[in-house]
C-alpha cells in the first residue's frame, strides 16, 4: 500500500498563532483575520450521523457532525449523540456567521470558525503555496497527501500511517492517543511508539489495550500526544495544548473537526497537523486528499 505524496521543503507557521480557541475566535470576530463576520453568512448547515466497523475489528464507530457551508469552504466538528438536533439544519442555515460564533453550542461554532478559516486560507492553496516555495509571512504550507482509492480499510490504513508519519519519535516512547481509532494505534506501534490510548467511547482497542478515560493521566506520562479535533469540540483542546506547552511535549493533532481552527495554533503549542477536510476520507471510495502541517522551531 502506498500513498501519493506532494512535498513542500518548507512549512512556515502562522505568525499570529492564538493562545486559546476563545482568544481566536475574538480575534475573528474583531475582523482580526478577515472580513467581519456579521457581514458573511452561513449558505447551508448540515448535520450527519454515521456508523463504520472496519473488517476484522470489533467495534463499531458512531460519528455525528455538523457542517457549515461558507462560499467554496466547508466547516466541521464531530459531537457526540444527543448533543446537537438535526433541525439545526433549519434553524442555522442562513445564519449571520457572527451569531453563530457567539451563541451557537459550541460544535456548531467550531465549524462556524473552521469555515470562516478555511475560506480565508484553503488547504489547496496552502499545499500549492508549500510545492512553489511561497509559504511565507502571515501563511502555512502543506504538504499534500493523496489517500488511495479502495475499501474503508485501505484508506484508514493509509490515512493513519500519513498521521503518525508526523511523529519524531525514539524507540519506545510513549505517545497519549487521545481519540481512538484502531488503525492509528498499529501506525504508532509501527513507527516504535508505545500508544496511551484515551477516549471517553471505548475500552479497549482490538488488541485488547486499556483504554483510559482520563486524559490527564496520559498528559502528565507521555513523552509525544497525538490528539484528534474532536477535542475542539468538546471543550478540551485548550487543556491539552496548555498541558503539551508547559511539558514541551509535541502535540500532533489529526483534523476532521476543526482542521483550520486547528491550523491557527501551529507553533504555539501544535508542532504538526493533519488536516482532512470535508468530504472526509470516509465519505467516498474515491482518491481524496488530506494536508499534512509542520511547525518549524524558531519560526
Amino acid at each position: 500500500m502506498t500513498t501519493s505524496v506532494t512535498t513542500s521543503t518548507t512549512t512556515s507557521t502562522t505568525t499570529a498563532s492564538a493562545p486559546s480557541v476563545h482568544a481566536l475566535v475574538e480575534a475573528v470576530l474583531n475582523g482580526e483575520h478577515g472580513p467581519l463576520p456579521s457581514d458573511l453568512v452561513a449558505t447551508s448547515v448540515f448535520w450527519i450521523h454515521h456508523g463504520t466497523r472496519l473488517a476484522g475489528g470489533p467495534t463499531t464507530y458512531l460519528n455525528q457532525y455538523v457542517l457549515v457551508r461558507l462560499g467554496g469552504s466547508f466547516g466541521a466538528c464531530a459531537f457526540e449523540a444527543g448533543e446537537i438536533d438535526p433541525s439545526v439544519c433549519r434553524d442555522a442555515s442562513g445564519a449571520a456567521l457572527d451569531v453563530l460564533l457567539r451563541e451557537a453550542p459550541r460544535p456548531l461554532r467550531i465549524a462556524a470558525l473552521d469555515a470562516y478559516l478555511a475560506e480565508r486560507h484553503p488547504h489547496h492553496e496552502a499545499a500549492a503555496a508549500g510545492d512553489s516555495g511561497a509559504g511565507g509571512r502571515g501563511s502555512a504550507s502543506a504538504e499534500r497527501v493523496v489517500l488511495p482509492a479502495g475499501a474503508p480499510e485501505v484508506r484508514a490504513r493509509a490515512r493513519d500511517a500519513a498521521i503518525a508519519g508526523l511523529l519524531d519519535i525514539e524507540e519506545g516512547a510513549e505517545v497519549g492517543l487521545i481519540g481512538v481509532v484502531d488503525p492509528l494505534v498499529a501506525a504508532i506501534r509501527e513507527r516504535g511508539g508505545h500508544p496511551l490510548p484515551c477516549d471517553l467511547n471505548l475500552e479497549t482497542t482490538r488488541w485488547g489495550d486499556a483504554v483510559t478515560a482520563d486524559m490527564h493521566e496520559v498528559l502528565d506520562r507521555a513523552d509525544a500526544v497525538v490528539a484528534t479535533g474532536m477535542t475542539l469540540g468538546n471543550g478540551s483542546f485548550d487543556t491539552i495544548l496548555e498541558r503539551c506547552r508547559s511539558r514541551g511535549v509535541p502535540l500532533v493533532v489529526y483534523a476532521q473537526s476543526g482542521s483550520a481552527v486547528a491550523r491557527a495554533f501551529l507553533g504555539s503549542g501544535v508542532t504538526a497537523l493533519s488536516a482532512e477536510p470535508f468530504p472526509f476520507s470516509q465519505f467516498s471510495a474515491d482518491p481524496t486528499a488530506l494536508y499534512r502541517y509542520r511547525a518549524v522551531v524558531g519560526a
